[in-house]
This record gives structure tokens, sequence and C-alpha cells, in this order.
């Protein structure tokens, strides 16, 4: 069974590059970018969040600052307004994969704030500490409660463990948050990545069709540009040269799910993440690891000569994205979802050490491979189809970062132990041992 994800995996990537010069598989028939939905919720992220509530803004609200980011208006413009999809109001049962980790945990949390039900199903493997993960899963059961939050562990990948959640659950809505994260990781061993996020996304395709679910999310990733040349990656490119295995998975994801739509009829809607980071973060990502090892006056690894930049998006801006995709099943759609602006290492360096008040001690190294040199998301498409609009700058994300760091790490609650080597394969670096009172103190962020 495992070889034959394997040969439909290049199979899928043979695909891919054929055709070379032709639009992205998201292409469905043009349409045209009316004003915003009108949104059914003003609220904002209640969790570690106090910017003030704003309405989605109306194509006509744009600024002239933001109209190069909407470079590919002009290509959404031949369909009728009736595409708008308003969003689904009342109660919901969402299963939510990945649910231990930081996205997910995230967005389990807005749902179930709001009223939801949730299933979250999570492998909970070692790629870091799984204290985190479990420390995630106790912040929502301790304040939801078993009655509303359904905790499933085991490998999504396994059909019989997959159907019984079906089956005992009877989910409508699903968002795949889970994944095997990490560029380079990927580079070293790739069939990991593909039993993970190839054959896992399959699967859980095949049973939402089967169980009739109303509205399939799944998180892809701002990788499948690979070394894009353009100001702001626009859903219209052509996605056809990912450069690490990590981005081929999620590309292939991408052309199965647009399958399950064409032959089932799934409502799919899968979303391009732009370098997520805050409270809760991953501690292998550079907006934890930064933070950690300056305020502990440890030397931090800078790839290159600090000139890449990233399109750095807050985690509340990204479950606002992910919750909004999720009222609204359109047919088949690809989103961006980012803050649509990138800050180079550079300014990310100096940041961390004004909201740390410490200087880095900087190693230099060349650039690594699969890496690309810089990312900006064009999120027109969202705004305009899902009202969305990211709302926390960079340094406020990384202030709000900081704090919570200070906060739940650094208050004598935490156990420094040597750093250790990530080997690539199942287990990220880590630069911090968590103890049963750090644990406690992540709660509440």
């Amino acid at each position: 069974m495992f070889f034959s994800h394997v040969v439909s995996f290049y199979f899928l990537l043979n695909l891919v590059t054929s055709t070379t010069g032709h639009k992205s598989t998201n292409n469905l028939p043009n349409q045209k970018i009316p004003n915003s939905p009108k949104s059914t919720t003003n609220k904002d992220m209640t969790f570690f969040s106090d910017i003030p509530t704003e309405s989605p803004p109306s194509a006509e609200s744009i600024t002239d600052s933001d109209s190069s980011s909407m470079s590919s208006s002009a290509s959404l413009s031949s369909a009728s307004d009736q595409r708008i999809i308003e969003p689904h109001i009342g109660y919901k049962k969402v299963l939510v994969t990945g649910g231990a980790g930081f996205i997910g945990s995230h967005v389990a949390e807005h749902l179930l704030e709001r009223g939801d039900d949730v299933v979250i199903v999570d492998e909970m493997n070692d790629y870091y500490d799984v204290r985190i993960k479990e420390s995630n899963l106790s912040l929502l059961l301790d304040t939801y409660g078993k009655q509303r939050v359904s905790i499933y562990r085991g490998d999504l990948c396994d059909d019989d463990f997959m159907t019984r959640v079906f089956e005992e659950t009877m989910p409508q809505w699903v968002c795949h948050m889970a994944a095997r994260a990490g560029v380079r990781p990927s580079i070293q061993d790739p069939f990991v990545y593909i039993h993970s996020n190839i054959k896992a996304t399959t699967r859980l395709m095949e049973l939402s069709h089967k169980y009739g679910v109303k509205n399939f999310v799944f998180a892809s990733s701002s990788s499948v540009y690979g070394g894009s040349k353009s100001t702001f990656f626009s859903e219209e490119e052509s996605v056809d040269c990912p450069v690490s295995p990590y981005a081929a998975t999620k590309k292939a994801c991408e052309l199965l799910a647009y399958t399950y739509h064409h032959l089932y009829k799934l409502n799919v809607s899968a979303l391009r993440f732009f370098t997520v980071y805050g409270p809760r973060g991953r501690p292998d990502m550079a907006p934890f690891k930064f933070i950690d090892r300056i305020s502990r006056g440890l030397e931090i690894q800078q790839f290159g000569d600090g000139s890449s930049s990233r399109d750095y998006t807050y985690i509340t801006d990204i479950v606002d994205g992910v919750v909004r995709a999720i009222d609204r099943p359109y047919p088949y759609e690809i989103y961006n979802l980012g803050k649509g602006s990138g800050t180079s290492l550079r300014e990310f360096i100096s940041l961390v050490e004004k909201h740390t008040e410490k200087k880095a001690i900087i190693k230099q190294l060349p650039d690594q491979p699969g890496d690309v040199p810089y990312t900006c998301a064009d999120v027109s498409k969202a705004a305009c189809l899902l009202g969305y609009r990211a709302k926390v700058p960079f340094e406020e994300g990384i202030r709000r970062t900081a704090e919570w760091y200070r906060d739940a790490y650094a208050k004598k609650v935490l156990q420094i132990t040597p750093e250790t080597q990530a080997n690539g394969l199942s287990r990220a670096a880590s630069c911090v041992e968590l103890n049963n009172e750090s644990m406690n103190a992540m709660k509440g962020y």
C-alpha cells in the first residue's frame, strides 16, 4: 500500500513537471473580485490578542500602498458576484488534525471559544518536545472539557483508526493542519514526508468524501513557490518547480485535492501559509529560537548575509484566515495567507534584540539548500473571497511573542540543557527542556 502511494507521488511529480508554463491547478473559471462578503462575526481572536475589531475590507477600500499586492486581481475579473460565499452561521463539529501542534491548537481554541465542538487527531510525533503538545491539549481540555473536545492519538495513515474516528464523531467540517514540517529535514529523509503529508492527506480526503464532509480545509505552504522572482507571490503563478521534498509534497496535496473535488464534488480550500509565528510557537522555528537564545546570551546562526526576507505572519491572523475558510465552503480554491510584506533576516534579528533587550551573538553561515531568498504573499484573493486581512505588524508580533516567552519560560521554571544538534529526521533541535511548572506557565496563551 505504501509503495503504491510512493508510485502515485512520483506520477504526480511527473505530471507537475510536464506542465511547465501552464497555469496552476487552481485556475478554475476566472472570477470577478467584488466587494468582500459581510462577516457574521466581527470578534477578533480572544486569546493573547488585544487588536481592535475591524470589519473585512472591501476591494475599493484597499489603499494605494496595497495596490501592488493586488496584481492578480485582473485575472479574477470575469465571474459574477454570486461566486462569493456567505459564511455558514451556527454550530459545527470540526475535525482538526494536528490539533496538539502550534497552528492546530490555536485553531481548535478559537473554534471552541466561539461555540463549536472539536475533534482533535494528532499522532504526537517527537519532531519537537512532545510535552509542548501535551500542554496544548491540557489547555483545551481544562478550559472546555471532554464534552466538547474529543482527542484521538494515532497515525492519520492508519485506515482502521481513522475510519473509527469518523464513525464515532461524524464531523462535517475537516480542518487538516497536521503535516511533517521542515524544508531542510525533508531533504535528508523525503520518504517520511511522503508518508506523513501525501498519504495522510489522501486518506483524510477519501474518508471526507465517503462521510459527506461539507468543507475540507487544509494547510499548504508558501514553499510551493520555490525560487519565484515575483514581488508578490500570487495563487495564479505556476508552482511546478518545488525546490525541496517538503514543498513537493504540499504541491502534490493540492493536486490530489483538486482531483477529489473533480471526482466527488468535495469542497476544498488549500491555504498557503507564510512563515507563521507567535506564542506557543514551534521551538525549531527561527522566531522562537532567536528569542530564546538571544535572551539567554547564546549564539544564533544566521544563514546568508541577512538580506533574505520572509513574510512573517502572526498566529492570530493565520487563525482568522483558517476559520474564514472553514466558514465559506467554495468548491475548490487556493489562498495565500500572509501579512503581505516581507521582513529581512537582519531586521528580524534587530527587532528581537530590541524586545529582549539583549545583543545577539551571531555566527554567519552559508545559505542552506532548499531555502528560498524571499517570500511575500499577494493576499488579494483571500481578502476578497474570505474577507481576510492581516492586522498584526511584525514588530508588534515580536513584542507579544517575546513577552509570552518571558512569562512562560523565563520565570525560573525553565531547565536549561546542553544544546543538541538536529538530526533532521525525527526530532528538531531543542534548546530547552520543560518542567511541570513551565508547562503550567504556558497555559493561557
